[in-house]
């Protein structure tokens, strides 16, 4: 039996499993929170290795043979020629830069041609931004920067020792607004357009590949971003999709291509297997639930669930647009949410409250009928995040999503899918697995939910959704 270890640096915390190479069966864990605030915008990477040290105490990584890196996406860690920090990191919740990504939209020739060249329009999260607004705001900095690297880029670098050499995979690399997922190339001009000059970027290794050993002699396999590390751990494969269900929501989906879209709506992230995960956002989804529990006044989401519950399918002719917070998905940034169908009949909580349910979901096949109108399968959703859990959202997504519905156990994802890259590039550096085919790893334990007898129902709550959709917001999705 091999063992080996995936690690989940997150925004603010280390988790580590250790799992046998061959089941995925975790054999133990560990946990440390990171020594900095979790929402500041700048860190030093140092925290990272901190708390990877204190997560690993105990002797949790004996016996482990390969170890696998997932870490917060679209982090800027910059070097200059010697690899030293030039200052600190810039992490993904950094929102300075939205200027700076405008600028580069319309310096490169606009939407499109972004879509083209990288799969992506440029947002203020990506690396690519980031180095547009150190070039204009810090600019001493900026002219000092030589090597461009994002934090599980970072942290492989430094477990190895810091080697010369310099890697990242094609999941993360697919993130910073200037590698193409289509192509699988780096466009050094973009670099050049947001920095003002070249910089080294990290080679790019397949799936399967070795980013190299350490000291000790340990494996470290390429790593990835933890969106694509959890896909990985989840076990997702061609047909399935992912709904994520926080504040704001997210659809995922494995596809075999990258997809360029003008429009923004799609970004075209590479997987941690060799395929494709597009993404469409929203802006708005369980902030939706929350505002509609305050303003009904009852306590917790568990309570505005069961109140849902008591009414039927299509709330009483009751239509939540649930666009607080303006909209992604469809592109309407400046609009508000809007409450539709009231009639004497219909003004009660139970409506409310299942408007509110409807409403987000029916918001969320909307972004999930964008990728199914490029081409990309959906026969099973995946509902990730807490509001998973609530029941009015497990009676209502399978009918009005079309498809079966999975609630998986909450459990590391990202770690377990930096495992099983670890027991991949391991097996592949044995001759046990083949580059093509990771561990067949057992998948997720899950609850299941069937469409069955309400999908004409759920149909039905789409089309009234839809009705009222495009007679306040005609052509939004033109």
């Amino acid at each position: 039996m091999g063992i080996v270890a995936g690690l989940d640096s997150s925004s603010g915390f280390t988790r580590i499993v250790v799992c046998d190479t061959d089941t995925g069966a975790v054999l133990r864990q560990g946990y440390a929170p990171h020594p900095v605030e979790p929402k500041a915008a700048e860190v030093d990477p140092q925290a990272w290795l901190l708390s990877l040290g204190e997560a690993a105490s105990g002797g949790l990584l004996e016996g482990v043979q390969a170890i696998g890196v997932s870490a917060q996406q679209h982090g800027l860690v910059p070097l200059d020629r010697q690899g030293a920090l030039v200052r600190p990191a810039l992490v993904g919740n950094d929102k300075r830069a939205q200027v700076a990504a405008a600028d580069l939209v319309e310096g490169f020739g606009g939407r499109q041609a972004w879509a083209e060249a990288v799969g992506c329009v440029p947002q203020a999260a990506q690396p690519v931004a980031k180095l547009r607004w150190l070039a204009r705001s810090e600019p001493e900095a900026a002219a000092r920067v030589a090597t461009v690297l994002q934090p599980h880029d970072w942290l492989v670098w430094q477990l190895l020792g810091r080697p010369a050499r310099r890697t990242t995979d094609r999941g993360a690399a697919s993130g910073t607004g200037y590698w193409s997922a289509g192509s699988g190339a780096y466009r050094p001009d973009l670099v050049e357009l947001a920095l003002g000059h070249q910089a080294a970027l990290p080679e790019v290794l397949g799936p399967a590949e070795a980013a190299g050993m350490t000291p000790e002699g340990l494996l470290i396999s390429a790593g990835t971003g933890e969106t694509m590390a959890a896909a990985f751990g989840l076990g997702l494969a061609l047909g399935d999709a992912v709904v994520s269900l926080g504040a704001s929501g997210s659809v995922m989906a494995v596809h075999h291509e990258a997809l360029a879209d003008p429009s923004g709506m799609i970004t075209s992230f590479a997987d941690a297997t060799g395929m494709h995960l597009p993404v469409v956002s929203t802006s708005n989804a369980v902030r939706a639930l929350r505002g509609t529990a305050e303003m009904l006044g009852v306590e917790g989401l568990q309570e505005l669930s069961a109140l849902a519950l008591k009414s039927t399918p299509g709330a009483s002719g009751l239509v939540l647009l649930p666009y607080l917070e303006g909209e992604r998905t469809p592109n309407l940034p400046h609009t508000a949410g809007t409450l539709s169908g009231l009639r004497r009949e219909s003004m009660k909580p139970e409506h409310l409250a299942r408007a509110a349910f409807e409403g987000m979901l029916c918001s969320l096949a909307d972004a999930l009928d964008v990728l199914r109108g490029r081409g990309v399968q959906v026969r099973r959703v995946f509902l990730l995040g807490a509001a998973a859990e609530l029941p009015a959202v497990q009676a209502v997504a399978p009918a009005v999503f079309g498809a079966q519905v999975v609630v998986p156990q909450p459990a590391d994802y990202a770690a377990l899918g930096a495992a099983r890259q670890a027991a991949w590039a391991l097996g592949v550096s044995q001759g046990t697995l083949s580059p093509q085919a990771p561990p067949a790893w057992q998948g997720a334990s899950a609850q299941v939910f069937e469409a069955g007898e309400e999908l004409a129902m759920g149909q039905a709550v789409r089309q009234q959704y839809t009705a009222t959709r495009e007679q306040l917001h005609p052509g939004a999705f033109a």
